[in-house]
């Protein structure tokens, strides 16, 4: 059992400001995902075709900046291959606000981060411990919108899409990002009791959350591929269980980012088997951890879990319906950061 002395012990008054700035931060990093997971489903992510930190946080002010943003739209495949037809201005701002929105929120955030970190830089409310980690979470949420642009450069010239492969990396990046400020912040509540679980239980935990991220990585990709909207019924797949054509391009490893029936496939077999996981984790530890104390996060992320499914399979049936695909994507944040609260609250038992 960790003696209470080995465990950082902070002033209350002073920490809970930077706590609460924490959770706020990851707050809105969860809503940037939805928005952005918005943004991919109407359409939306090519919609400007610039990038202009400082002066594109003002949208279109008059009817020659429309028609000039408009202009430029005009001139990259999505619009040439997709929307020519029938797209004109007033059908473009509606795709245009999506973007904008979603570009505003991370420069917000930006904000929201460098200003009360230097304020608690300066009422030394932050411990030293964290300065650079913190320091660091600013970098990554910099480095994020930098990711998002080099996302959104791939759809400029060649393809009518963003690459499947930069979303996926943009996506990930995020949710490190949710998950270290869900960490840090958990990290400054106060030392609790508790009986210290096996090094077993903890190293399954991690296992779960390196499964749940790499579920979201494959989601990403499914995403990136419109694969959602093709194979739409459960638990078959083309008639079948295990549809025929699997792995058809060679070299093999394409398949898993690049066959709209495999990667579509391979995000069902993960669900399946995280599914399971979790639910003979809740059934070992409904007796030895029990659900006491920290241990209660377990039947929530069962549930979360099960909810989860019933989200991705009504998103299969729907032919991806937009509010229960971002339901299906908030739930998949909801629970790898219920998952990292859970092993930041064992680091804090003594």
């Amino acid at each position: 059992m960790t003696a209470v002395s080995s465990l950082p012990v902070y002033n209350e008054t002073r920490i809970r400001p930077v706590r609460i700035w924490l959770y706020v931060l990851a707050a809105m990093v969860l809503l940037m995902v939805l928005v952005g997971g918005a943004t991919r489903l109407t359409e939306s992510g090519l919609s400007i075709t610039s990038w202009k930190p400082v002066s594109g946080i003002l949208p279109p002010l008059s009817d020659a900046d429309w028609q000039a943003e408009f202009e430029a739209y005009q001139q990259i495949p999505q619009y040439q291959q997709e929307f020519s037809g029938w797209m004109g201005v007033n059908e473009f701002k509606l795709i245009f606000w999506w973007e904008w929105i979603h570009r505003l929120l991370g420069r917000l955030l930006g904000f929201a981060f460098a200003i009360p970190f230097a304020i608690f830089l300066i009422q030394k409310r932050i411990p030293k411990s964290l300065t650079w980690p913190l320091a660091g979470l600013f970098v990554l949420g910099g480095f994020q919108g930098f990711l998002g642009w080099w996302m959104v450069t791939s759809g400029l010239s060649d393809l009518a899409y963003v690459s499947q492969y930069r979303l996926a990396v943009h996506l990930a990046a995020a949710c490190v990002l949710w998950v270290a400020l869900l960490w840090v912040a958990r990290s400054l509540h106060e030392p609790i009791k508790g009986g210290q679980p096996s090094s077993g239980w903890v190293l399954a935990l991690w296992g779960l959350l390196a499964l749940v991220f790499v579920q979201i990585v494959a989601g990403a990709f499914v995403a990136g591929l419109f694969a959602g909207a093709a194979y739409n019924t459960w638990p078959l797949m083309d008639g079948r269980l295990i549809p025929t054509g699997l792995y058809g391009i060679v070299p093999f490893w394409v398949n898993l980012f690049e066959d709209v029936l495999t990667v579509q496939f391979n995000h069902r077999l993960i669900a399946y088997g995280l599914t399971l996981y979790v639910l003979a984790m809740w059934w070992v530890g409904r007796k030895s951890p029990g659900f006491a104390g920290v241990h209660g996060w377990l039947p929530r992320i069962a549930l979360i879990t099960v909810l989860q499914v019933v989200l991705g399979v009504a998103t299969l049936l729907t032919v991806v319906s937009i509010p229960i695909a971002l339901g299906h994507q908030a739930l998949a944040f909801m629970l790898i950061g219920m998952v990292t609260a859970y092993l930041a609250d064992i680091k804090r038992l003594y």
